[in-house]
């Protein structure tokens, strides 16, 4: 794995700024106007152009209702200071696309039964663990 340029990593926060953004149905416009910023600033966050400071993105958390290491989720440290995708398998995309249709769902009979569902998948399809 290569180790991840501070450019790398700010358009990563970019990203799952947006998807989150997205996943809640929250334009760039009401975004920018919570954080007091311009519309074009939130556009440089997203795309990765400008970096988001530590109190802009623990306000920005607090706004999408995520924890501030949800932008982190999906990089790893490893030793060396490189960094690299969690694991395979677990694209962000993918689990926004989750998340979002799982939101949609408004019955909480059917979201507790599709979670049962998902559960009984992942621990059939998951390989056994070492002891």
């Amino acid at each position: 794995m290569t180790t991840k340029s501070a450019g790398e990593i700010d358009a990563w926060v970019g990203r799952r700024m947006r998807q989150r953004r997205e996943a809640l149905g929250i334009s760039q416009a009401r975004l920018a106007r919570h954080l007091g910023l311009t519309f074009s600033q939130v556009q440089k966050y997203e795309k990765g152009t400008n970096r988001v400071g530590a109190g802009r993105l623990y306000l920005l958390a607090g706004f999408l209702g995520v924890p501030v290491q949800f932008f982190y989720d999906g990089l790893v440290s490893l030793p060396g200071g490189e960094s690299g995708p969690e694991e395979p398998g677990t694209e962000p995309d993918e689990i926004f696309a989750l998340e979002s249709a799982f939101r949609s769902i408004a019955d909480p009979e059917t979201r507790d039964s599709l979670l049962a569902l998902v559960r009984s998948v992942a621990e059939t399809a998951s390989p056994p663990k070492l002891r």
